[in-house]
């Protein structure tokens, strides 16, 4: 076991650890909603006894507490006749900032728990980016995996039957997360606008032809990068030259693929479900396309990555031990921990960048914070894809298309700011430097000051 500093948690204050019993009392099955909660918590609490208002205002209580949950049964029926049953669910979380906005997630590991960790995370997520955007959430625990497309639009249908009176514009705008591609949010689309009558933005990643934006499938990569560049910066460095771990085989890493090779950088490991591969060489040309299509065919299987360029192939490992100077987790939630996080030190990388949400449990993250590596919370650096669709909603409301040139130059300039944001807010509360401290106390300050100007909403 990799030795970690001992993990501070919310004892920088008693009002922050009041709340977070608070929550564990309440909710102590939502163990995921437990750790996002905490790791807010463990750098705010500076602000409560510096900034008391936000205190007696219980601003940090009205927070916890999702503004409404909507739970939906939805039945459809299979190919072979039968009827299937799932659970919907829908979060809005705060709409302090605007309507809420937070993709779907179709995957047979969603609960309530799950939904609201990813909304909670959200709501700063969205701060950071400047939009005017809340934060929410949703999905099901239907996978689409091994089901026909008749089957997945039947599905599609039944779910935005129990959604649909509840989104808007101007109210809750989903887009697509695990699960949840450009396929299902066709279907989705297709069936509010034949509910409602109406055409209108009131889904994000829409197909080009019918009001989606350039970028949109790469976004969340890209700015990952343009953020880790940043990062990299305050130490007179940048990506060219470096090499880079990433893990995931899906839009995300796919990104984050296509910005590194552009830049200079060399990225030699991928993962799926089936383990991970290290390729020396780097995943650049036709293997960024050979990605492309597997993307597209719904398969994540890097096994067969590795058997068609002959590279080597890790079964059920995870690509953290690999020698690298930067490492892009864009998996899933708590996929390194603090023995793989000490791995990455030991082997000499300086910047790891989140670009799934929460990929690092709390004791990889203090390891990371221990060691003065720089790390970036994915509340930060995975916002470039939310701010693409917060783009997509403006050219929606406007009737316009923007180039690719300029929502790729709007998305690197949308990161530039939150680092900068982040540098400061860290700074100014004495944590100069720490990325986690600076993302969560800037995101926290600009929802809270909106609460409070709308009073006791």
């Amino acid at each position: 076991m990799y030795k970690t500093a001992v993990y501070n948690g919310a004892q920088s204050s008693s009002y922050a650890q009041d709340v977070l019993q608070m929550i564990k009392s309440k909710y102590p099955w939502e163990k995921e909603y437990i750790q996002a909660v905490e790791e807010i918590l463990s750098s705010v609490g500076l602000l409560f006894d510096q900034e008391p208002l936000y205190q007696d205002e219980r601003i940090m209580e009205r927070i916890v507490e999702p503004e409404r949950v909507l739970m939906f049964r939805v039945p459809w029926r299979d190919d072979a006749g039968s009827i299937q049953v799932n659970t919907g669910y829908r979060i809005g979380f705060n709409s302090a900032l605007g309507p809420y906005k937070g993709g779907l997630r179709f995957h047979s590991s969603v609960t309530l728990s799950i939904l609201k960790f990813l909304g909670f995370e959200q709501i700063f997520k969205n701060a950071l980016t400047g939009l005017s955007l809340g934060g929410g959430k949703g999905g099901s625990d239907f996978n689409p995996r091994g089901k026909s497309n008749v089957e997945i639009e039947n599905f599609c249908q039944s779910f935005m039957v129990g959604l649909y009176k509840h989104l808007g514009p101007d109210t809750d705008v989903p887009a697509g997360d695990i699960g949840v591609g450009a396929r299902e949010i066709g279907y989705l689309f297709g069936y509010y606008k034949r509910l409602k009558n109406v055409f209108e933005g009131v889904l994000t990643g829409k197909g080009l032809d019918w009001g989606g934006s350039v970028i949109r499938p790469e976004a969340t990569g890209y700015g990952a990068v343009y953020f880790a560049e940043e990062m990299l910066k305050t130490r007179g460095e940048g990506i060219e030259g470096k090499i880079a771990a990433v893990s995931g085989f899906g839009n995300v890493a796919w990104g984050v693929v296509k910005k590194v090779s552009e830049l200079g950088g060399k990225v030699v490991t991928l993962s799926g479900p089936d383990g991970f591969i290290y390729d020396k060489d780097g995943v650049q040309g036709e293997k960024i396309e050979y990605m492309l299509a597997m993307r597209s065919s719904g398969r994540d299987r890097v096994k067969d990555y590795a058997e068609k360029f002959q590279v080597d192939f890790y079964p059920g490992k995870r690509p953290w031990g690999i020698k690298c100077d930067i490492a892009f987790p864009s998996a899933c939630e708590n996929e390194m921990d603090a023995d793989d996080a000490g791995a990455l030190v030991d082997n000499g990388c300086a910047c790891v960048t989140e670009c799934a949400n929460m990929p690092l449990t709390l004791e990889a993250i203090d390891c990371l914070l221990h060691n003065k590596i720089l790390y970036s919370p994915g509340k930060a650096s995975n916002a470039g894809g939310v701010a693409c669709s917060g783009f997509e909603m403006a050219q929606n409301s406007t009737k316009v298309k923007w180039t690719r040139e300029e929502v790729d130059q709007r998305l690197k300039q949308v990161m530039i700011e939150i680092h900068r944001n982040c540098l400061e807010a860290a700074e100014r509360y004495g944590e100069p430097g720490n990325y986690l401290s600076g993302a969560n106390i800037a995101g926290f300050i600009k929802v809270a000051d909106a609460m409070l100007d709308q009073g006791n909403t």
